[in-house]
């Protein structure tokens, strides 16, 4: 009897399932930019696993960076965004990074902004 049980233990722990977050790509470049400009860009990402994704906190490296995380899991399949809004009004070389964490295989992955804001005199 004792043996019946580990044996079904095992099958249970194999059945487990996990989310996996699959982004379109890991880094966003701006490029040259212009001082006031949109900052909001997108980083789009696949639930590749097969439970729902759930993203606990996305925090940026300083406060000019403000991203906004998914409210809601994601289920396997499908797909979600990371918003990400850059202040513009700062001029000169962008490069920052977002940790987003999550109930993922990966829990922690961070992702990259890029770009020049370029003054208001640049032409």
């Amino acid at each position: 009897m004792l043996f019946v049980g580990l044996v079904s233990m095992g099958l249970y722990a194999q059945e487990t399932t996990t989310a996996k977050i699959e982004f379109k790509s890991e880094t966003i470049d701006y490029g040259e930019i212009a001082k006031g400009s949109d900052g909001v860009r997108v980083f789009k990402f696949t639930n590749t696993g097969d439970a729902p994704l759930v993203i606990s906190d996305v925090k940026s490296s300083c406060g000019c960076t403000i991203p906004k995380k998914p409210d809601a899991p994601i289920m396997p399949g499908a797909t979600g965004e990371i918003q990400v809004k850059y202040d513009t009004k700062r001029v000169g070389p962008i490069r920052k990074a977002i940790t987003v964490t999550s109930n993922a295989d990966t829990p922690t992955k961070v992702l990259k902004i890029k770009g020049n804001v370029k003054p208001d005199d640049a032409k």
